[in-house]
């Protein structure tokens, strides 16, 4: 959904073309309907256990599919702070879903690695949001299924550079 610049058009001061009032409505909807897939995906989380934020379930996730990473790396994949990984990780280790342990190659640095409860709760999570996704778009054809997929995929990587 490329820009084309007309003659005529508004420019703002940063010389891009000011986009026109339907595609400005299509952006505030998509907003919103983002926020809304945001938190439904927070509930996850909280399936987990009920004090965990919803970055939490991705943490898990991550570590249960890509294996020990360091914390860093784990903050740069969820786009957190150094911070926000750090209360996110202790909340983790607490609850005994994750082990942290010393890097080996960098004794500053933390490995992260998600434990046999934690893959437990995360697995348990992923078949119940499996079925739940089933059942609600079972109405759906497979192409439109896809198609969500392939653009939502596509939306992250321009949303990532």
């Amino acid at each position: 959904m490329g820009a084309h610049v007309h003659k005529g058009e508004d420019r703002s001061d940063n010389g891009i073309p000011d986009p026109d009032p339907e595609y400005l409505s299509l952006e505030r909807e998509l907003t919103f309907l983002l926020r809304r897939a945001r938190a439904n995906q927070g509930e996850m989380a909280r399936e987990v256990h009920p004090d965990l934020e919803s970055a939490a379930y991705g943490l898990l996730v991550r570590l249960d599919e890509y294996g020990r990473q360091r914390a860093t790396e784990l903050a740069a994949y969820i786009g957190v702070g150094k911070a926000t990984m750090s209360r996110q990780l202790r909340a983790l280790e607490e609850l005994g879903l994750i082990a942290r342990e010393p890097d080996p190659a960098d004794g500053r640095a933390w490995l992260v690695d998600v434990t046999d409860e934690g893959r437990r709760r995360v697995a348990h999570v992923r078949e119940a949001r499996r079925a739940r996704y089933v059942s609600q778009l079972s109405h759906w054809d497979r192409r439109e299924v896809a198609e969500l997929a392939r653009l939502l995929h596509q939306l992250n990587g321009v949303m990532e550079k």
